[in-house]
């Protein structure tokens, strides 16, 4: 799904465009992991292009580095096949079956030949030149037209020696976003950049074409370190060249340099050098989504570490990736597996951290109440746990949290406790996980997820619990997160006052969040202006899109956010991105027509179509639109607020028997949904259908008690069915409703 669901309004032109532009909330960073990518310093399709710096470059100063960094993941993220290394996998394999995939394998002179098998359709055969990925598996890169590079879903396991797929049992479907010859495993976009050294694009959105350069294979030294001043390492130069900053003593420069790619975020730009500031070249992502994190920070969704590490204790206090990996061989700096690498801050007296932190001693086996070789004796086991990706690449989370079998009692959070002791059950869990270790060391942890997981689900009093618990909160990753989801909730408006303060935090992802908040509000210009010219990015393209309808073309801010919209026209959510800008500004045939583009590149998503049914609505395509949603529905069967919105479209199209089906299946999905019961007893009231058009009012009031709307529909029905006293009781109580303030 490329775009979130939208609000349900029956008023069409303002609201369904308020609808479409919330879909822009700019940050879906749309990841499928390791797939299968190529080099740099060539094109995609020619020679090498000419590089005066590569790892090579580097070899003859630096030979034990370069030696230790020489068999890494890193240097072997991306390569040319190798004959020794490559010749087994396909030479021993000659039939590979696993979830949707069949493949016919074999071992040519011309290299790897990888034939596809589709039941009832002729086979295609693939020439793999590269492969990417190196351990614990890798995948083949075969070309594709456009200059593209496709990794296939088919894997090898190098332990186990053996082909699986990488969604396991999913089995995509060919013309789907996510099927491994679509955009969603296309690595020009989504491997390349984390995977090849001095990568660039080169996409042409006009003939949707690549013409991807690099300068290497892999992640290379000038990736991290940047290139090099022409005199560095020249014995005969008349003063020595020293690497540029931040690479002498800013290991929070360092660490953001890693994050580029061990990072879950939207890229901003894609000119990032080493050294940079992070927030000037991608948006993080937050745990906001149920679908990505869970409630509590933890890793659910694909979410390497860096949004992890901004979130926690320990890296609000100072801690990067240094403190414990060697950035050459990628190994931790100590053995983890005796503790050694924790202790190093956690023995007592425990260690200084850069802040001024000082880390809590920390003895293992009395705080654990293991034995010294257990399991249960594991830092890492217990406060990093482990979960696969791509079926069998094992990544740990790098929150440092506390398991706690209270939250999986509460919200269905895992905790490590239970993946050792599933056979005591739950109760006993939690019984004794508080016997040992109370609720106090738990407690902000508790009441982050608990109000995470409320507003998610907008319950009752959900932005009372974020303001309280943004109040308690000094990490600034976890009030921008809580910041967030406030407009998500029914009392946004009692947050108010911490946004207007939050517009002035010291850190960026605090006032983006702020500037999300402003979105739509009449005050925004007034409180976003400022923000125009901050000096970090990120937060000057949340001000830029919230008042992008404003924007003078040529300003500064105009540019800006365009240049961003520009980066991913090759993906369908770098479409739909670029119809909620034509949209914000009222081009709303601009905006219909990239979401057809959308359409054509994601044909399985419902919250497309949704957009584009949404956006030919505004526009007057009564018609359209109304196809375009039942397209939408027909994908996404069980969405009723999306029926309902079908709905409207065909009652406003003059199409009753459509809209009424369409209310019922609403209804029926989701008996709470208030707006669909009122609409139908609007539709069934004017065909004349009085007592079932009464009823399903009555619905509609007892799912929300606080809207006048209700009853006075209902009275003025039950007045045609000749209900006097009824219509009457009615009309007070939507009179008295009325006097009352709006319901939040």
């Amino acid at each position: 799904m490329i775009a979130p669901r939208v609000p349900v309004s029956e008023h069409r032109t303002a609201h369904l465009l308020r609808a479409l532009l919330a879909l822009a909330a700019p940050g879906a960073l749309l990841l499928l992991g390791t797939v299968a990518c190529a080099p740099r310093g060539t094109s995609a399709s020619g020679p090498p292009a000419a590089a005066t710096q590569t790892s090579a470059s580097c070899r003859e100063c630096h030979a034990e580095i370069f030696q230790a960094w020489s068999g890494t993941d890193h240097a072997l993220a991306n390569r040319p096949v190798d004959p020794a290394r490559d010749r087994e996998a396909f030479a021993a394999h000659p039939r590979a079956t696993a979830g949707g995939s069949d493949f016919a394998l074999a071992w040519t002179e011309s290299g790897p030949r990888l034939t596809e098998l589709r039941a009832g359709e002729p086979s295609v055969t693939y020439t793999a030149q590269f492969i990417l990925g190196a351990k614990p598996l890798w995948q083949p890169l075969v070309a594709a037209p456009g200059g593209r590079w496709q990794p296939t879903d088919l894997a090898y396991d190098v332990g186990r020696r053996e082909w699986f797929n990488v969604f396991g049992e999913e089995r995509r479907r060919p013309g789907e976003w996510g099927h491994w010859t679509g955009r969603g495993m296309n690595w020009n976009s989504m491997c390349a950049p984390c995977h090849m050294t001095g990568y660039r694009k080169n996409y042409d959105p006009a003939a949707d074409r690549y013409a991807s350069t690099w300068i290497e294979h892999g992640v290379g030294c000038i990736q991290c370190h940047g290139a090099m001043p022409a005199a560095h390492g020249d014995p005969h130069a008349s003063r020595p060249s020293t690497p540029p900053a931040p690479f002498r003593g800013d290991r929070q420069r360092m660490a953001e340099t890693c994050a580029t790619c061990h990072g879950r975020h939207e890229p901003l730009t894609e000119n990032f050098t080493p050294g940079d500031r992070y927030a000037d070249h991608f948006r993080l992502t937050l745990p906001v989504d149920a679908a990505t994190f869970y409630p509590d920070g933890q890793q659910r969704d694909e979410d390497f570490n860096w949004t992890s590490v901004q979130l926690s204790r320990m890296g609000h206090a100072g801690v990067t990736c240094l403190d414990c990996h060697d950035p050459h061989t990628t190994r931790t700096i100590l053995p983890a597996a005796d503790n050694q690498l924790c202790l190093q801050c956690h023995a007592a007296p425990g260690r200084v951290l850069p802040g001024g932190t000082r880390a809590v001693p920390i003895d293992p086996s009395a705080h654990s109440r293991h034995q010294p070789g257990s399991a249960g004796n594991s830092c890492i086991a217990c406060h990093m746990p482990a979960k696969n990706y791509m079926q069998r690449a094992p990544r740990h989370d790098h929150g440092w949290l506390s398991p706690d079998p209270l939250l999986t009692r509460e919200l269905g959070i895992p905790n490590a406790c239970s993946s050792c002791h599933a056979d005591r059950g739950l109760d006993w869990t939690v019984t004794k996980a508080d016997e040992w270790f109370g609720s106090r060391v738990r407690e902000r942890q508790r009441l982050r997820a608990r109000a995470v997981a409320a507003a998610q689900s907008d319950a009752p009093g959900a932005a009372a619990l974020l303001l309280d618990t943004w109040r308690r909160e000094d990490i600034p990753a976890w009030r921008a997160t809580l910041l967030t989801l406030l407009p998500r909730t029914r009392d946004a408006v009692h947050g108010r006052e911490i946004a207007v303060a939050s517009l002035g935090a010291a850190d960026p992802l605090e006032r983006a969040a702020a500037a999300r908040y402003f979105f739509g509000a009449p005050d925004a210009a007034e409180r976003l202006g400022p923000l125009l010219t901050d000096p970090v990015r990120s937060v000057r393209l949340e001000a830029a899109w919230a008042l992008s309808p404003t924007l003078p073309a040529a300003s500064p801010a105009r540019r800006e956010l365009d240049d961003y919209l520009a980066l991913t026209l090759d993906q369908p959510a770098g479409r739909v991105r670029r119809a909620q800008d034509w949209a914000n500004r009222g081009r709303l045939a601009e905006a219909a027509a990239e979401l057809r583009r959308a359409t054509e590149w994601d044909p399985f998503s419902p919250g497309i179509r949704q957009s584009l049914g949404l956006v030919l609505a505004a526009d007057g395509n009564i018609a359209d639109a109304a196809e375009q949603l039942d397209r939408a529905v027909a994908l996404a069967p069980d969405d009723a607020p999306l029926a309902l919105q079908a709905a409207l479209a065909h009652a406003e199209a003059g199409q009753p028997d459509a809209a009424e089906r369409l209310l019922r299946a609403a209804v029926e999905r989701a008996p709470a949904l208030h707006r669909a019961w009122y609409n139908l007893g609007l539709l069934l009231a004017k065909r004349g259908r009085l007592a079932e058009a009464a009823e399903a009012l009555r619905q509609a009031e007892r799912a929300e008690p606080r809207t006048a709307d209700y009853p006075h529909a209902l009275a003025s029905v039950l007045q045609r069915l000749g209900d006097r006293e009824g219509a009457r009781a009615a009309a007070a109580r939507a009179a008295s409703l009325a006097a009352q303030p709006d319901p939040p």
